[in-house]
């Protein structure tokens, strides 16, 4: 076993104390949309719909505007639980990437006889997602500078090697890689130029927000659904979707509840919440800005199993998360867990191995959130109640671009429509569930060790990663 470059350049503790110092618990995307976010009513009263979208983040947000799109005299209705975007939509990085596979490697190992129509379809994707913000003039801080995959360790130089190819897909030797963002950590890169955009997350679920609403959209905040009732209806009768503050009847329903508890018993054991963290930089002067270069503002990412992923906001903050990824016992979603010390600190320790030169650098923002991650680490869909609800959940970290997909494939099986999208293997298969507890909690952090053995190891998986891969339980990333 090996250490890693960020066991052995550790930086001096009185760096990472005054950088934290001033840190507070607040998700800086969503302050920094506060004034571009209008309010909505809490549902009053009974109503009926021809479509109710449970959840008001992106998944739910693309499902309801490309509903009303698609059919403007059809009354839709989104319900959500508190605010629209509060949760993974207003906190993640804003990488917004092509794959609807969680990445090429995790891909092709599942839908190797689609995967090449998997990923002409994950760029087609992205391209419109780039039109419709443009086209409806929302100011999502959209930028297509492409993003990097960096080796930060000897084995991750090959593996890089190996993934580049075409003109999308550059392969930068340690020299070149340092030209574009100069860290001395990093060894070799590959810089996708195509596939990968960054976004400001928050006002991206505000502007769809704007855009649907718009639209005539009817956009309902702080009205949590507590059940869907079917028994006596029909079909075309559709579901009454129950809130405390009325009833709906819809004749059809989409949920777009990502990581919260699933209103189909089907798909209880389908996700588990895993926690990531985040760091946010104060805004780095032009000198500090000038010491790590950095002119083409590309999303970047480590290759390792515990990876870190980070970039800049219009402002020239660092973003800075990932590496820990923590499950707690039971599956729970609890607010108490979004703030753990040890792991921003580690973050913070992390982030001056990258860029020794930005001591003296301070953070202004901590926060977490919940990812809904599934057994096969992208996205799963199906259709429930004879057609009448339709889902897509389980994006695993990777939705901001893929939950456009994801609404699409929800409103071709509300309409039983056969497209190229519902006849994919992805979309008509599911994953494996996972087990219940204790035996969930056990696998999960069991399943951590090795990955962190694994960066320990040149890469090299143990038995249990070997097992779990042959049964479809990937754990890639």
């Amino acid at each position: 076993m090996h250490t890693t470059v960020f066991e052995r350049v550790r930086p001096r503790t009185s760096v990472v104390d005054n950088a934290l110092a001033g840190t507070r618990r607040s998700v800086f995307w969503i302050e920094d949309a506060a004034a571009a976010r209008v309010q909505h009513p809490t549902l009053s009263g009974d109503l009926v719909a021809d479509l109710v979208v449970v959840g008001g983040g992106y998944s739910g947000l693309w499902t309801a505007l490309l509903a009303k799109r698609e059919n403007p005299d059809a009354r839709v209705v989104l319900l959500e639980a508190k605010t629209i975007g509060w949760a993974a939509s207003g906190r993640n990085g804003g990488f917004c990437e092509a794959s609807l596979t969680h990445g090429e490697e995790n891909g092709r190992s599942r839908f190797a006889d689609e995967y090449d129509q998997l990923e002409r379809l994950g760029l087609a994707n992205l391209d419109a997602i780039e039109s419709i913000i443009a086209e409806l003039g929302i100011d999502a801080e959209f930028e297509r500078n492409g993003a990097i995959d960096l080796a930060t360790e000897p084995h991750q130089v090959d593996w890089l090697r190996e993934s580049a190819g075409g003109e999308h897909a550059l392969f930068l030797d340690e020299t070149a890689v340092r030209a574009q963002v100069n860290s001395p950590t990093y060894l070799a890169g590959v810089w996708n130029t195509r596939t990968s955009a960054l976004v400001h997350p928050a006002k991206l679920a505000v502007g769809l927000a704007k855009a649907a609403a718009d639209a005539g959209v009817e956009i309902f905040e702080n009205t949590p659904v507590r059940g869907l009732d079917s028994a006596g209806l029909s079909v075309e009768q559709g579901t009454d979707v129950r809130t405390d503050h009325g009833t709906i009847r819809a004749r059809r329903t989409a949920l777009a509840t990502n990581v919260f508890p699933t209103l189909l018993k089907r798909n209880t054991l389908q996700t588990v919440p895993v926690y990531d963290y985040v760091l946010m930089t104060e805004p780095l002067r032009d000198d500090q800005l000038a010491s790590i270069g950095w002119g083409g503002r590309q999303g970047l990412g480590d290759a390792s199993n515990q990876f870190h992923y980070y970039r800049l906001s219009r402002d020239n903050r660092i973003l800075f998360g990932g590496y820990d990824a923590i499950y707690h016992y039971g599956g729970r979603i609890r607010e108490q867990y979004e703030d753990r010390p040890a792991t921003f600190r580690r973050l913070a320790e992390h982030f001056f191995t990258t860029f020794p030169q930005l001591e003296g650098v301070r953070f202004s923002h901590r926060w977490a959130g919940a990812i809904d991650t599934c057994s096969r680490f992208c996205a799963f869909f199906g259709a429930a109640r004879g057609g009448r609800i339709a889902y897509a959940t389980g994006y695993t970290g990777l939705g901001v671009a893929s939950t456009h997909f994801g609404a699409q494939v929800m409103l071709d099986l509300l309409a039983s429509r056969e497209t190229e999208r519902t006849s994919l293997e992805m979309v008509r298969s599911r994953p494996l569930p996972f087990p219940p507890e204790p035996l969930a909690s056990l696998g999960i952090n069991a399943t951590r060790w090795s990955l962190n053995r694994a960066d320990h190891n040149e890469g090299k998986r143990n038995l249990l990663l070997k097992g779990l891969d042959a049964v479809g339980l990937g754990f890639d990333s």
